[in-house]
């Protein structure tokens, strides 16, 4: 039998070796039972809370509840965007494996439509999978009561109520208010990598254009949860309303619109093609920015379908266009007012006359006046539109001090009023033609030739609505340089006016020659606005200036017929800017009637109904109007018996009788008249 190699000789030896081992051991059991008991009393004493709250999470769930979006009110706290119920059906992608069977499903109890099947589907293929898609919107009653009994035949489809978008008076606010649509894709990219959860809830909206899009984050609001408990799968057992976290509502928005007015500019546009903009030459608040024909704004809320779209996009009167900010123009005999204006300053004498003859030849160019006016001074120049008087004025003037009053007034600017949108056209000079032709390698000088057509308001000369009726706020109030300002107040807080402005830099004598020269064009029987501008309240009276602006050049021959005969696209454009009462300056208007022909046979109509609703709502107006007539003269032998004397028939504004007795129109109550 064979011994081991290694061996101990000493009981001790092993002793002190199993020791050594134990110890070893122990002390290693014991740092491992301190760990665990260390790590067990963090866990149920120091973050006990932590994980109480972990595992409710699993129990409870908060669902996102947005929230009402802020109202967007007028001046009178008229509602012109607001919100209403809305009951849908909602498709949860990750539930459905087969979307066409689903809608197939859907569309015997709900009818959808082609268009709006395929919109589904893009939506569908457009979104992120847990993104809910909302099937049918705007459900009535009995269909969304349809759909909830039939809740369990609908596998991965869930009704819901929630709030939608609504404009009360379609398209008379489309363009300023905006509207709101889903959320797209590029949406929740410029959001950035944490974009907002309201953006991912299928029932929101957010604005796309006009104050909706640049008063969205007012508007919008913040969401609130509501607290359900859910079982391991995430399907909800029962709600727990203590818990729920209530949204805060978007913040409410005034604006100076006056709904009367607006509404009234967009009936009398009818099927017109134009814009009105009204403004307090006063304070700078726009009353009324209208862009014509419109949109309902509702339609593009719901999702507009691309037949529907395309026929709006393809309507050459342009209905998604605004034309009170975007659409530009040449102003015409509208801008006859800035180059008497810029010559009185350049110190030409008003008296002056030159004869019209109904042309003028410049070098080897004739140009042409629609009438032969004869001899004339600027006022009756002004009067009359005499284009004659006005090249050779300009000629004398020269462009450069032109566009300097031009720009004081507003023109070739934009301006901050809450919404974006604007284009600043053009107010050319010298220096503007040799940068603008230099950077297109075209010839930069500026020819006297070009001068003359300036001077009428052709040639480079092009602005917008808004920009003329500052210009004819700024004549109107005569001292101040307005500003208009269309948002009065964002949740309560009021916003700067437009009058916190610096003073104009212009000679009041000549500011008040302009003026004077305007009233005499809507009330001089020579003006070209006489039959026109005539508003019918007694001592109120208007003072106007038209504006026939050509859109194409006209071969020989033709000229005097291309007013509003021929192609609707060919026609000139209308213009009548305006402001009243004449003595006391209240408000200004600027009407564009797109290829309309003649400003005063087009444009000065609407705004003459435009600012009588605006004059007849003003208190201080109408006590003017409304002032009581003197008692008449009466004979004291006709006081002395018993019968009272007849009624006097004589007075202005009393009724008037025929020659066979019956009563006639009051002449003061009916402008046409």
């Amino acid at each position: 039998m064979s011994e081991p190699s290694i061996f101990f000789n000493e009981v001790n030896e092993r002793q002190g070796v199993f020791h050594r081992r134990a110890f070893v051991m122990g002390a290693l059991t014991s740092v491992g039972l301190l760990a665990l008991g260390g790590r067990l009393a963090q866990l149920q004493l120091v973050e006990a809370n932590r994980y109480k709250l972990l595992a409710a999470s699993n129990q409870f769930n908060f669902r996102l509840v947005p929230p009402p979006r802020g109202r967007i009110l007028d001046r009178n706290g008229v509602e012109i965007a607001t919100n209403r119920p809305n009951f849908r059906l909602l498709l949860l992608k990750d539930e459905v494996q087969d979307p066409n069977a689903t809608l197939d499903l859907v569309s015997e109890v709900v009818p959808i439509t082609p268009d709006k099947r395929r919109q589904i589907m893009r939506q569908l293929a457009e979104t992120q999978r847990f993104v809910p898609i909302a099937v049918v919107d705007d459900l009535s009653w009995d269909e969304f009561a349809r759909v909830n009994v039939r809740a369990a035949e609908l596998p991965g489809l869930q009704p819901d109520m929630g709030e939608a978008r609504v404009y009360p008076f379609g398209g008379a606010f489309a363009h300023v208010v905006g509207y709101v649509s889903r959320v797209s894709d590029s949406d929740i990219k410029k959001a950035g990598d944490n974009p907002d959860p309201l953006l991912l809830n299928p029932g929101f909206r957010i604005g796309k254009s006009g104050v909706e899009k640049a008063l969205d984050l007012e508007l919008r609001g913040k969401s609130g949860g509501q607290k359900v408990e859910v079982d391991a799968k995430g399907r909800v057992i029962r709600e727990d309303p203590a818990g729920n976290i209530a949204p805060t509502p978007g913040k409410d928005v005034v604006l100076t619109l006056d709904s009367d007015i607006q509404n009234l500019a967009l009936e009398k546009f009818g099927e017109n093609s134009g814009a009105a903009v009204m403004m307090d030459c006063r304070t700078g608040d726009i009353l009324c920015m209208l862009s014509a024909p419109s949109f309902d704004a509702n339609a593009f809320v719901r999702g507009v379908v691309p037949s529907e779209y395309r026929a709006l996009s393809e309507y050459d009167h342009k209905p998604l266009l605004d034309k009170s900010l975007a659409g530009l123009y040449h102003p015409g005999s509208t801008f006859k007012t800035m180059v008497s204006l810029a010559a009185l300053e350049a110190g030409v004498d008003p008296k002056r006359t030159y004869t019209c003859n109904g042309s003028f030849a410049f070098g080897n160019h004739v140009f042409h006046c629609d009438k032969h006016h004869g001899t004339l001074d600027m006022h009756g120049a002004i009067v009359t539109s005499c284009d004659v008087f006005f090249f050779q004025t300009a000629l004398m003037v020269g462009p450069d001090k032109i566009a300097e009053v031009a720009r004081r007034f507003g023109l070739g600017q934009t301006f901050d009023i809450g919404v974006s949108g604007q284009r600043p056209g053009i107010v050319p000079d010298i220096a503007w033609k040799q940068t603008y032709m230099s950077a297109r390698h075209a010839d930069p000088r500026w020819y006297a030739g070009e001068t003359p057509s300036m001077g009428i308001g052709q040639g480079y000369t092009e602005v917008n609505p808004l920009q003329l009726c500052v210009m004819a706020s700024r004549l109107a109030n005569a001292k101040k340089a307005l500003n208009p300002r269309l948002i009065h107040s964002i949740g309560g807080v009021e916003q700067p006016p437009g009058s916190a402005v610096e003073d104009l830099p212009f000679n009041p004598d000549h500011i008040q020659f302009v003026r004077e020269a305007m009233a005499s064009v809507a009330n001089d029987a020579r003006g070209t606005a006489f039959a026109a501008a005539q508003l019918g309240l007694g001592p109120i009276k208007m003072a106007g200036k038209t504006g026939t602006a050509q859109t194409h050049n006209y071969v020989a021959g033709s000229h005097g017929e291309h007013g509003a005969e021929g192609q609707w696209i060919l026609r000139d454009n209308a213009w009548f800017i305006a402001f009243a009462p004449y003595d006391d300056p209240r408000y200004a208007v600027s009407v564009l009637v797109e290829h309309g022909g003649m400003g005063g046979l087009a444009a000065a109509p609407i705004a003459r109904e435009i600012m009588r609703v605006a004059l007849l709502k003003d208190p201080q107006v109408r006590a003017r109007i409304e002032q009581p007539l003197p008692m008449p003269a009466m004979d004291p032998a006709a006081m002395s018996g018993d019968v009272a004397p007849p009624p006097p028939t004589d007075l202005p504004g009393a009724p008037r009788t025929g020659p066979t007795g019956q009563q006639l129109q009051n002449p003061l109550a009916d402008p046409t008249t």
